[in-house]
């Protein structure tokens, strides 16, 4: 947290931000990379024109990663800032073709941006942190392990992953859910299981440490979100050789192959316990493919394309003129 500030309840984040970024310009820096549109973008372009002043043309590379635009787009008290910063930036990347595609369109940019996925650490993110002695603290042999992840926020749409483990556990599927992370939803879902009867079968872990550890004892990765700019937390569990059902929302569709889970109708909640059964019979299979189709978002491979954007940037942009800025003239 900001310390305080005279003046200001905070320090001005965007403004001390934008100066730090100054400070790196002048001892050598040739790109400013910033992820988020709001608030990192626009602190991005405020250093760009102050160091326009200093004759120095500083590339600045924009990646979005979802809610930064798609909600930021409906605020018409934000909308033109971040417009300016988009159209500013000499690259915008976005993790998904879902998200570039919806970009592109609210703010009306020249060219889509330039997809470059979410990458994953294959190495960290693996079957073989998959601890059976921590699995059988959740769940027993013969049960169904079910993870969930997420910050619990409304978009995650948290209450129905209990609906949907209710509706399993009806059917006869020896199950236990482990939820882990936490939120403004987390207590109604602890309420809703209370109401649904499955209390004892839901393990809520809060913002576990251990977050790899925790997804690799899992059989099945279960989302149900209302919008995933790319799905991360999914793709870490596939990683880890944890398949995934979710709704197919969003840029999901680009993560989950068929050989690597299942998706859903969005809110079709019939449709995901569908989707649900049809992994778990044949749950070797789809943890061997979860895992395959993980390894083509390794870091190796995704990496490299940033590296390429960055050298192509550097190539094209141009020097200024001796007079350094128009307003100098």
């Amino acid at each position: 947290m900001p310390p305080d500030y005279p003046v200001f309840r905070y320090r001005p984040y965007e403004s001390a931000l934008a100066g730090r970024l100054v400070r790196l310009a002048e001892d050598g820096l040739d790109i400013i990379h910033v992820h988020y549109a709001i608030p990192h973008a626009i602190s991005a372009y405020l250093a760009h024109q102050a160091l326009l002043h200093q004759g120095k043309n500083i590339a600045v590379i924009t990646t979005l990663h979802g809610t930064d635009t798609t909600l930021v787009s409906q605020d018409p008290d934000l909308y033109p800032i971040v417009e300016l910063a988009l159209r500013h930036s000499d690259e915008v990347t976005a993790v998904s073709s879902a998200l570039a595609r919806e970009t592109q369109a609210k703010f009306r940019l020249e060219k889509p941006p330039q997809v470059i996925p979410n990458f994953v650490d294959t190495e960290l993110f693996s079957p073989q942190r998959r601890d059976p002695a921590l699995r059988k603290a959740f769940a027993r042999e013969e049960e169904i392990l079910l993870v969930h992840a997420s910050n619990f926020r409304p978009i995650k749409q948290t209450p129905q992953i209990l609906h949907i483990f209710s509706e399993l556990l009806q059917i006869g599927i020896p199950a236990k859910l482990l939820m882990i992370g936490d939120g403004p939803e987390r207590a109604q879902c602890e309420h809703l299981a209370h109401a649904l009867g499955i209390w004892h079968k839901v393990h809520f872990v809060g913002s576990a440490h251990e977050i790899v550890s925790l997804l690799a004892i899992g059989d099945v990765f279960l989302l149900s979100s209302a919008y995933e700019s790319f799905g991360l937390a999914a793709l870490e569990a596939m990683a880890c050789g944890v398949p995934v059902v979710a709704p197919a929302v969003g840029g999901l569709p680009e993560v989950v192959s068929p050989e690597s889970g299942r998706l859903y109708p969005a809110n079709d909640l019939t449709a995901a316990v569908h989707a649900l059964l049809a992994v778990i019979e044949a749950l070797p299979d789809f943890k061997a493919g979860a895992r395959t189709r993980a390894q083509r978002f390794d870091a190796s491979k995704v990496i490299p394309l940033y590296e390429q954007l960055y050298e192509r940037t550097l190539h094209q942009k141009a020097p200024l003129r001796e007079e350094k800025a128009p307003w100098h003239n």
